[in-house]
């Protein structure tokens, strides 16, 4: 007799502790693509990436996306980075407001929202702000990268109908966001940190408790190879890509002297790492116990 097949089942919360912080991860949701090529490495000869891809035991010509929202509870305050997918692809539906309530959180409680940058991936789950969720939430951006979206003037035209996007769901809860700059803290323990290129205000947050600390890189680099190793190779989702580049050299050097884990919103899941040196090609090390003993 044929058994039944149930289908894949992959970990899709993480929680740990740093410092006296609380801080948890979730698996929004997964896509896979055709790629990485052209989407990563467009300005190198396509046999390259190839070769790295499979010189890491990756597909050559299919590639899987992750979308992590993290959770940082201070003891005061629950802040949630990023909102992931909300309702936005039905096929790629968000899992986030599920998954708070499995680990035992209700959105309700959630004090601040803080958006790393204003793309599809990371607002999509502010329109649940329409179905009421998320009700005393003050939403906490980057003053540059709100007055870029607002403004309008330099989207590049890959980003039109991002524009629409950021329009329809980020302008009308205007009343409701604190803007901060490079250098300004969330909270106490809680600082942004300028991470410009992946979109014209992208910000990084370093999280900092009893001298534990942890960067959240967002969108620095969106591929634990193929844009990690080899920086310097160009991402098609990277708004300005020169300047994407000089970003993620500067976080990938600055993460691996100072010895401290990432979370980075696309790596795999539970999407916490450190960097690594090999050759001199950057290397993510996944967590392991490192921060649950």
């Amino acid at each position: 007799m044929n058994k039944k097949k149930l289908g894949i089942i992959r970990p899709d919360t993480y929680r740990f502790s740093l410092g006296d912080f609380e801080i948890a991860t979730f698996l929004d949701s997964t896509i896979s693509r055709d790629g990485p090529y052209p989407i990563f490495g467009n300005n190198i000869d396509e046999k390259l990436l190839h070769k790295l891809a499979i010189e890491n035991n990756l597909p050559a010509k299919r590639f899987e996306h992750g979308f992590t929202p993290t959770l940082v509870n201070t003891g005061k305050y629950l802040i949630l980075f990023d909102t992931g997918n909300g309702n936005l692809n039905h096929e790629n539906k968000g899992q986030l407001i599920h998954l708070l309530e499995k680990a035992g959180y209700d959105h309700s409680d959630i004090d601040y929202i803080v958006i790393t940058h204003c793309h599809p991936d990371h607002i999509g789950g502010l329109e649940l702000i329409n179905d009421n969720y998320f009700p005393n939430a003050e939403i906490i951006i980057g003053r540059v990268e709100y007055d870029f979206w607002k403004n309008g003037d330099f989207v590049p035209e890959q980003r039109i109908p991002n524009k629409k996007l950021f329009d329809r769901i980020c302008l009308p809860l205007s009343d409701r966001m604190r803007f901060i700059e490079s250098g300004q803290d969330v909270v106490s323990g809680i600082t942004a940190l300028e991470a410009y290129g992946h979109s014209n205000g992208h910000m990084a947050y370093y999280i900092e408790s009893e001298n534990k600390q942890l960067l959240i890189t967002a969108d620095v680099t969106n591929h634990y190879v193929v844009s990690l190793q080899v920086p310097e190779w160009h991402v098609a989702f990277d708004d300005n890509k020169e300047q994407a580049v000089i970003t993620r050299k500067k976080i990938l050097e600055m993460v691996f002297n100072a010895k401290i884990p990432i979370i980075g919103y696309h790596m795999p899941f539970p999407s916490i790492g450190y960097i690594e040196k090999e050759k001199g090609k950057y290397k993510w090390i996944p967590v392991s116990y490192q921060l649950t003993i």
